[in-house]
Formats: structure tokens, sequence, C-alpha cells
């Protein structure tokens, strides 16, 4: 029987890093976020309606909503969007996704956001597995806020 070579990583989990998204989608939700407060909302949906899977729109307007459930869907939509852009990104279901890189953070946010948003709803066992998630992703912490 031949021999074959076992290779033992020695570095731990893998890391997941989330690739830059396109700097006019970044200025556009700069510019929707810088309009009066009015207007905030229905701009930033207008750059979630562009840019799809850009998270850091979804983050947003579930922060701008007055609604816990229409926050909640919004989180939860960036939520699913991240988990599509990790697996593209090489994400296998587990290993690190750190706050420490930029471009992490919409999807870590949404996270975060769906957390609070199940808690506020009283759907206490999502809020569970959300907090759970987040340690396992980025178990030095995630700011509480951003």
């Amino acid at each position: 029987m031949p021999e074959t070579p076992i290779n033992l990583t020695t570095g731990g989990l893998p890391e997941t890093v989330i690739p830059s998204y396109e700097a006019e989608a970044v200025a556009a939700l700069a510019d929707a976020l810088a309009a009066a407060p009015a207007d905030q909302k229905e701009k930033v949906a207008e750059v979630a309606g562009r840019w799809p899977r850009y998270l850091d729109p979804w983050v947003s307007l579930g922060n701008l909503s007055e609604e816990t459930i229409e926050a909640y869907a919004y989180f939860r939509v960036g939520y699913h969007r991240g988990l599509d852009t990790l697996r593209a990104s090489g994400w296998r279901g587990s290993g690190y996704v750190r706050w420490s890189h930029e471009t992490n953070h919409g999807f870590l946010r949404s996270l975060l956001g769906l957390h609070r948003s199940a808690v506020a709803i009283g759907e206490l066992d999502e809020a569970e597995r959300c907090a759970q998630f987040l340690m396992q992703l980025d178990p030095s912490g995630v700011p509480d806020s951003e």
C-alpha cells in the first residue's frame, strides 16, 4: 500500500475576507447617507436596488427602519446575501470572518442587526443562534455600535 503524506495545518481555522465592493456603489451609499434625514431611506433603497449584492445598504436600511419587523427583514436580507457572498469568496461553512477586515463589516453588522431584531420581536432561539454565530466568526467580538 503506497504511503500518502498527511498535511496538517498549524494555522487553525481558515479566514474569509469579502472582496471590496465597486467604488461607485460605496460612493452612492455615502451620498445617500449624507442626504437629508427625510430622504435617506429612499436613497439607500435605490442603492440596494442597484447593487443588491452590496451588503452595507441592507444594514443601513435596517438601521433607518422605524418598524422592528421591517428592520428584521432588511437585516435578514443582508445576512442571506452575505452568506452567498461568503460562499462565493471560498467560505465553506466554518472559519473566521473577522471584523478587522472592513469588507466583512456589512455581513457582520447584518448578523448583529438580525440578532437585535430577533430579541426585539421575541424570537429568542434565532437571537441566540445569531449571537453564537457572531462569536464563532470573530471571537474577538463585533463592536456593538457602528
